[in-house]
This record gives structure tokens, sequence and C-alpha cells, in this order.
């Protein structure tokens, strides 16, 4: 049993940097094609939980203290490559298509809950907010919005389960729509030459940033990452209301959007410092958790179809009316419901050279999906 704080910090990094390494020297086996390292390490760490394997307030100390600084720092990273400019140049069809998919989504949040309310747990409308989080950013906004709304680690599960099970049954189903795009496109009537010239520019100016990581490079990152945390942390302490860590993460949001926008956005290792520091944060939240929390796991994993049902029944119906390419309309629900980490794989599997635009579109999640899950959240428990 675990009961040092040091102890258990140290045991966290080993078990997930070995679930990461497999992940990386297996990435072409099936099993963790639909099982990703990130869910290995939540349910993991869950199962050492539920089995006592650390405990004490030594152990619940580190855990807190690391948890509440990695969030905003992740955050931050993650923003860096969100250029407002960029976003803006994507042209109207393709910001249309993503929030077109944002506001689908959220309105399958709605129907869903309202259908089974009656048999998900009171605290529904946070679990889904949760999760609203993630399909309109990524896990860093589903993180976010956990710390933003207190919730409980074990509703946790819930969200993860359906993130998990659901997310990959819709990219499944995405890229099995790839073959397809001649077709749809020719009933929609779309013009894919605007995507073509954005796409072109958009290559040339990710190209430019190094892909050779420094050591350099993630010293300062780390040193912007948590002094731009700790400058967000202070001033969150004036603000009003007991809602401290929401504060943080706003202001962060802020900071990394600013920065995006200067020589800072251009420094190479954002992303890969920011997923480390997320596929610790996972770790962390799943620390407290206990499997015997999730006795309603069926309830929750049927919700989450349905709202991908009227997202996508409600996205073929705009993409008919506004003349949306099959290529736009899948990225952008995927830039939502996968965000960073998936929207380029359908693009890739459209053309190799069409993966910037899905990393630019699938950051606009990432600067949104925090404040959208916390309103979400409070839109069903209103109608709770």
């Amino acid at each position: 049993m675990i009961t040092n704080g040091f102890h258990f910090i140290a045991f966290m990094l080993l078990f997930i940097g070995i679930m990461v390494w497999l992940e990386s020297k297996y990435k072409d086996s099936k099993f963790f094609t639909y099982v990703p390292a990130l869910i290995i390490i939540y349910f993991g760490t869950m199962l050492f939980s539920t089995f006592g394997f650390w405990q004490g307030e030594e152990v619940l100390g580190a855990r807190g203290a690391i948890k509440d600084a990695i969030l905003p720092a992740m955050i931050f990273l993650m923003l860096l490559r969100a250029d407002l400019r960029d976003i803006a140049k994507l042209g109207w069809k393709m910001i249309l298509s993503f929030f077109s998919a944002t506001i689908t989504i959220t309105i399958g949040f709605v129907i869903a809950f309202t259908l089974f309310k009656g048999i998900l747990s009171p605290d529904a409308p946070l679990t889904l907010g949760a999760l609203a989080g993630s399909w309109v950013g990524g896990v860093q906004n589903m993180s976010a919005v956990m710390e933003s709304l207190n919730l409980n680690s074990e509703s946790m599960g819930y969200t993860l389960l359906i993130d998990s099970i659901d997310y990959s049954m819709w990219i499944m189903f995405l890229l099995a729509m790839v073959p397809f795009a001649k077709k749809f496109n020719k009933w929609t009537q779309a013009d894919t030459s605007a995507i073509d010239s954005v796409n072109s520019n958009l290559t040339v100016k990710f190209d430019k940033i190094s892909s050779a990581i420094q050591h350099h490079h993630i010293l300062l990152l780390l040193g912007l990452a948590f002094s731009f945390t700790a400058l967000a942390q202070t001033l969150a302490s004036y603000l009003p209301g007991n809602f401290e860590t929401g504060w943080t993460i706003i202001i962060v949001t802020f900071i990394g959007l600013a920065c995006a926008m200067t020589p800072l956005g251009k420094i190479p290792g954002a992303p890969q410092v920011s997923n480390v520091l997320l596929y610790l944060l996972i770790g962390l939240i799943a620390a407290t958790s206990n499997f015997a929390e999730l006795t309603q796991a069926p309830a929750y994993i049927l919700t989450g179809f349905v709202i991908l049902l009227v997202h996508g029944v409600l996205m073929l119906i705009i993409a008919k009316i506004f003349k949306l390419d099959l290529f736009t309309c899948g990225v952008a629900s995927l830039a939502n419901i996968g965000g960073v980490a998936s929207a380029p794989v359908l693009a890739a599997a459209y053309s190799q050279s069409l993966v910037p635009i899905a990393v630019l579109m699938a950051l606009i999640g990432v600067s949104t999906g925090t404040f959208i899950g916390i309103l979400i959240s409070h839109l069903l428990a209103f109608i709770a």
C-alpha cells in the first residue's frame, strides 16, 4: 500500500509511461485501436484505487496539488497552436460547419437528457456537461469542466465510458463514409476549391514550425505554462464567487489565445508537452474513483448514442442546405467529438495534405469547449 505522496506520483508516472509506450510500440494492433492508452490509464488507475492500492492524507494532498497545477498549464500549451488569425482564414463554410456541429451536439444533449433523465443519476447534468466539454473540445476540456463544476471522480467514469465506447463507434462510421465522398458531394452540390486553397497556405505555415524538439524548448514551455498558471490562480483569488478553479481556467484560456498570436506560438513541442500533462491529469482524476459507483453505465452509453444520432441527422440536413462537402462535415464533427487527437486521422483518410485544416478546426474546439461544456451543464440542470 502506498501512503507517501512522492511514491504515489512516481508510481503514476511509471504506470502512465508504460501504457503510453505500449500504445506507441503496438499502435497498429487492434487492441489499442479500440482501447486507447488514455482509457486504460483511467480505468487501470480506477482499479488500483478500488482495491486500496494507495490511501492517506499525504497521497491525497500530493494528488490535489499537482492536479490543480497541471490542468491550467495543459490548457495553455494546447492553445499555443490556436492562432485566431488562421482560424478566421478557414472560410465561412468550414467555420459554419464546425459551429453547426457544436450546435447540433448541444441539441442532441438536450434531447437525450430529456428522454433519459428519469433513469440517470441526479448529477447527470454535471456528468453530461463534462462530456460536452470533451465532445466540443477534447479530454482537456472535459477535465476543465469537471474541475470547474466540482464533479466527483466516480461520475467522471461515466463520462469516459461514453467518450470511449460511443466515440469509437462514431469515428468508425465517419471513416467508413470516406469512400462515398464523391457521391455525397454530388448530392449536396459542394464546391471544394476553397478547402484546397486554405489547406495549401496552412501546410506552408505548419511546416515552418520545426519538428525537432530540443530540451530548451521543453523547459521554456513548462516555465511559461506554470508561470501563467500561477498568475491566473493569483488573479482568480481576487475574483467573485466560489469559482476559483473556473476563473483560473478562463484566464489561462485567454492568455493562451493571446500568446498563440505571438512568436510563443511557434515554439516546437507544445502539443507533445501538453499531452504528457494530459495523461498524468487523467490518471490523477481517476486516483480516487471506485468501480462500485458505475452502476448506471448502460443508461449513459445509450444516452451518448442518442446524442450522436441527433447530431448526425441534423448535420446531414445542414450539409444539404449549405452545400457542404463530406470532408468538411466529417472533420467538423470529429474536431468537436474527437478533438485534436482524432480529427487529423479522418482528414488523412481523405488526403495527408488536409491534416492542417483538421488540426486548426479542432483547436477551435479546444478554445471553446470548456465554456460550452459548462453552459450545457447549466442548461441540463435547468431542464431537470
